[in-house]
């Protein structure tokens, strides 16, 4: 059985047309701020900002 520890599942949303494209982890305790990232956005067809969501 796995244990529960500090990673958590995090949602990406685009900056610009604000969907929701990307799921990743994070560790909570070592990065407590959100995460951004640039990453392609399919809806906007090109690379964006994207930022950490709930």
């Amino acid at each position: 059985m796995a244990k529960a520890g500090a990673r958590v599942k995090v949602t990406l949303r685009c900056a610009e047309c604000k969907q929701r494209n990307y799921n990743t982890v994070k560790n909570k305790k070592n990065t407590t701020e959100k995460l951004e990232m640039s990453k392609y956005c399919p809806f906007c067809r090109k690379h964006t900002k994207h930022t950490e969501t709930k």
